[in-house]
């Protein structure tokens, strides 16, 4: 049933559909099931080359068996924030990590976005993330190294002299522009080719089309970012007399607010 754990014969189908190279969509609309748990299913059992519904169901009761075994006593029982579900935020988690891995971010660098966009701070130092993911803090000074170069994270102190790693509003605008802007180089190099292999050639049109183009849709994406940088910022769900919510990670409160 939709939202139960997948059963043998369903990893079976989604075996089949893969070998007939259907969308992991089209796949989830015949299993019923959401999108996101066909991609964290195949991308967390070896991809879509390699999935194996045999080894894929082996290695789930696996994992479960060891979860029981390893978990520490009275953590299960450990009160969520916001009367949260402590098992369904950690299966979230794994679907946003699958769907960041899917779009081609490397596994850990996913699994560490992934742990740092399901926090209500948006914010955790280098020890927690290693203790939520249970790695060692190399591997998250490596992820950590990778996703500020992508601007898709940032550092900050806090007040207690703490490297804190962030996920903000602001970062979603940065990486549009970096990603629009990521097209300049080749624009440029594509209009230089055009005299070089001689003006109206095949090549020269071909190059001088597709600098065009990614002109076109690079300064579109720079427009619609500018005017929807604003949305980011909108606070939705605020309480009625638009008293603060407490934050769940470090006891601070978050006071909603409007920036333009």
């Amino acid at each position: 049933m939709p939202g139960g754990r997948l059963t043998q014969a369903e990893r079976q189908q989604i075996a089949r559909g893969l070998a007939d190279r259907l969308a992991y969509a089209e796949i989830a609309r015949r299993l019923d099931r959401p999108t996101s748990t066909i991609t964290r299913e195949v991308m967390r059992n070896g991809g879509p080359t390699a999935y194996r519904a045999d080894l894929a169901h082996r290695a789930t009761q696996q994992r479960t068996h060891r979860r029981k075994q390893t978990a520490p006593v009275g953590s299960q029982a450990s009160p969520q924030p916001y009367g949260r579900d402590a098992q369904a935020v950690r299966d979230y988690q794994e679907a946003l990590t699958a769907v960041y891995i899917s779009s081609g971010l490397p596994k850990m660098m996913a699994r560490v976005l992934g742990c740092l966009y399901t926090t209500d701070t948006g914010s955790l130092t280098a020890s927690q993330l290693a203790q939520r993911l249970q790695v060692s803090p190399a591997s998250i000074s490596k992820a950590i190294t990778f996703l500020e170069g992508q601007d898709l994270v940032r550092r900050e102190r806090d007040e207690r002299r703490r490297e804190r790693y962030i996920v903000d509003d602001d970062l979603w605008y940065q990486a549009m522009i970096r990603s629009a802007r990521a097209n300049d180089e080749f624009i440029q190099t594509a209009r230089q080719g055009i005299d070089v292999l001689g003006r109206g050639t095949p090549a020269a049109t071909r190059l001088e089309s597709a600098a065009r183009f990614l002109d076109f849709v690079s300064e579109a994406l720079i427009r619609a970012a500018d005017q929807g940088r604003e949305v980011l910022y909108t606070r939705a769900g605020t309480n009625p007399d638009n008293t603060a919510e407490p934050s769940s990670d470090d006891g601070r409160t978050t006071t909603p607010t409007t920036r333009a």
